[in-house]
């Protein structure tokens, strides 16, 4: 596993590091790319981030009491912390990699970085590109049934076809309330009744909707 030499080209972890405060550290945080599990290295205290904040402060107290500032004092202080934290970085970073390395592998086939949850140690490569022998299976069983009964209740659904008119007409929206009806032969919301044919009062034909004359006689509606 060569996570040392290639973890700098990676983006599984996440630099948590802080150069100022009483809070200066170092400290990363990687994850796993199958499961998105993460792993934080222990937290390192960046001793100079700590001394130069408490310089600031005690200098700019005890300048305030004198009517003075400190400010020239704290800037080199802070100056002198930023100039070592880079390499400090570096060398926590070099050991947090080195941690990682009993946490995460890297598959050789998909180039992941995996947690030990998710790496097949049996053969060498992380659970994406060799799953689980026994987990495959229970799944593939239940897509088999799932596929199965998706047949059979479509089968039904063919079967139950033949009772349902396809030529009746039917109005999914209730010209009088505007409610949805679902093709039903009444109103589920106001009752009126839905789909009705106009029929002449002289000769019974239907009339279509919006026609001023029969179209069987000629009677006018």
């Amino acid at each position: 596993m060569a996570l040392t030499a290639e973890i700098y080209f990676s983006n599984n972890y996440r630099d948590l590091c802080q150069e100022h405060g009483t809070g200066a550290g170092f400290q990363f945080e990687f994850s796993c790319n199958r499961c998105q599990d993460t792993w934080r290295s222990p937290f390192e205290a960046y001793t100079g981030g700590r001394m130069a904040s408490w310089v600031g402060k005690g200098v700019t107290a005890a300048y305030g009491l004198l009517g003075r500032t400190g400010s020239g004092v704290s800037s080199a202080a802070d100056g002198l912390a930023g100039a070592n934290y880079g390499g400090s970085r570096d060398a926590a970073f070099q050991r947090a990699i080195s941690n990682a390395q009993g946490h995460f592998n890297r598959c050789p086939r998909c180039t992941n970085y995996v947690c030990n949850r998710c790496w097949n140690a049996g053969q060498g490569i992380c659970l994406s590109c060799a799953p689980d022998t026994a987990a495959e299976a229970v799944a593939a069983r239940q897509r088999g049934l799932n596929d199965m009964v998706s047949e059979r209740a479509y089968s039904t659904g063919q079967n139950a076809a033949g009772a349902f008119d396809v030529g009746a007409d039917r109005q999914l929206v209730c010209p009088q309330c505007q409610g949805e009806t679902h093709g039903s032969a009444f109103c589920p919301h106001c009752g009126h009744h839905l789909a009705q044919r106009d029929a002449c009062a002289s000769c019974s034909a239907e009339i279509p909707a919006g026609a001023a004359f029969c179209p069987g006689c000629g009677t006018r509606r």
